[in-house]
């Protein structure tokens, strides 16, 4: 099998250089597959999965990309830049539930849930945290196929979606900060980082992880002074080397941290929990002790954020006041930056969709790599994920099982 496979995957490489004659031919040897993009509905997802570009590869390769009219507007793709590189656009959402394979940002609505068929295969975000029984339920007895994007890994292991939009996130949580920092928005009047003769902004970073170190490289390269909290001695550690420089950083002990937090301009909340919420590091008393008019990031916020005086916000309405102190809460900050995330996306999305294809189907590919079967929750009905199992308390199919009996 694993030489058939290598034999295909080399014929769809020499495909790309090859005469379009030629490169025909070797469509027609690969698994066609229909592909659908829906608009997101989401309240403020401005991501979308394929970029244009990615696109022009998929159609290349023999598939059709089905886009729903408006979907890459969010991301400033408009359907021109889609249908110049071979994507059929459609006014009508039957016409993507009718794809073989789905690729979303968001979970599916139910009403979304009520168009897909049988033998469909979904590849969307979960959304473990909010995740309900009857939804859960609703998808199985949908008979379909659904991989959850925040499980897929690559081959080294990493969780390649979280991995990207952590990287993002991190990032961009320093530039908020800045603009936050600034007397246009009711900020202190500082520019972030510093000069000669000129003291540089004091960050503080709670969490040690890609988010974490993403802020602590954006904020060093803008020349402020960073503080890097964790519980964790590794990931304080694993930082540093990553970073190449040496940055305070500290276990979470109270007393510094409460120290740090309250004579820092910027603090950036970026622990996340493996399971359920996550933890609350920073009490009212500490916030309330903070320098008028700095600024507090709860990246945490989707999951229940670490500071107690957090509260959801949006984009539209992205910051509140509390003790004098600018708190910004929004969930997804990555559709702050939708454009740079779907192109992240896309190089996750984009390989996977092609391999479906050169590799006969989703069975093939999910029995070959181990990053994409345990991204798998839903396999012909049957739910293959035992933590969302135990959970729920439902039956659990074993995924390699299932497989070998369809044989």
């Amino acid at each position: 099998m694993a030489t058939v496979l290598h034999g295909m995957a080399s014929i769809a490489q020499k495909g790309l250089i090859q005469p379009k004659e030629t490169m025909s031919e070797t469509n027609q040897k690969n698994n066609s597959l229909y592909i659908g993009i829906p608009k997101e509905i989401s309240f403020q997802e401005n991501r979308i999965a394929l970029t244009p570009l990615s696109v022009a590869l998929l159609v290349n390769n023999g598939h059709k990309v089905v886009i729903e009219s408006g979907a890459g507007v969010g991301a400033n793709f408009s359907d021109n830049d889609y249908s110049e590189q071979g994507a059929i656009i459609s006014f009508h959402k039957k016409d993507i539930f009718d794809a073989d394979v789905l690729v979303k940002i968001a979970p599916p609505t139910f009403d979304e849930i009520a168009m897909m068929h049988k033998g469909q295969t979904l590849i969307s975000a979960l959304q473990m945290g909010s995740l309900k029984e009857d939804y859960l339920k609703a998808l199985l007895h949908k008979k379909i196929n659904a991989l959850c994007f925040e499980n897929l890994r690559d081959e080294g292991g990493i969780l390649s979606v979280v991995r990207a939009m952590s990287e993002i996130v991190g990032a961009t949580s320093i530039f908020i900060a800045a603009e936050y920092l600034s007397n246009a928005t009711g900020g202190k009047g500082l520019m972030l980082g510093g000069f000669t003769g000129v003291p540089p902004t004091e960050i503080v970073i709670l969490g040690a992880g890609t988010v974490g170190e993403y802020a602590a490289r954006t904020a060093l390269s803008l020349g402020a002074e960073v503080k890097v909290f964790d519980s964790s001695i590794y990931r304080l550690r694993r930082l540093q080397n990553n970073l190449g420089s040496r940055v305070f950083t500290s276990v979470m002990q109270p007393i510094v941290l409460a120290k740090a937090i309250t004579t820092c301009d910027v603090v950036i909340g970026a622990i996340r929990a493996t399971h359920g919420r996550s933890p609350c590091v920073v009490m009212e008393e500490t916030v309330s002790r903070m320098k008028p008019h700095s600024v507090l990031i709860d990246v945490s916020i989707d999951q229940g954020g670490c500071f107690e005086t957090s509260q959801v916000t949006n984009h539209t309405n992205p910051v509140f006041r509390k003790y004098d102190v600018i708190h910004y809460c929004v969930p997804n900050i990555a559709s702050r930056v939708p454009r740079t995330a779907s192109y992240a996306l896309t190089n996750i999305f984009a390989p996977i969709l092609l391999d479906i294809g050169e590799m006969g189907g989703l069975m093939n590919m999910v029995w070959n790599k181990p990053g994409i079967r345990e991204a798998l929750y839903i396999y012909q009905g049957h739910l293959t994920n035992k933590d969302i199992a135990a959970m729920y308390n439902l039956p659990h199919k074993d995924i390699e099982l299932l497989m070998v009996s369809n044989q």
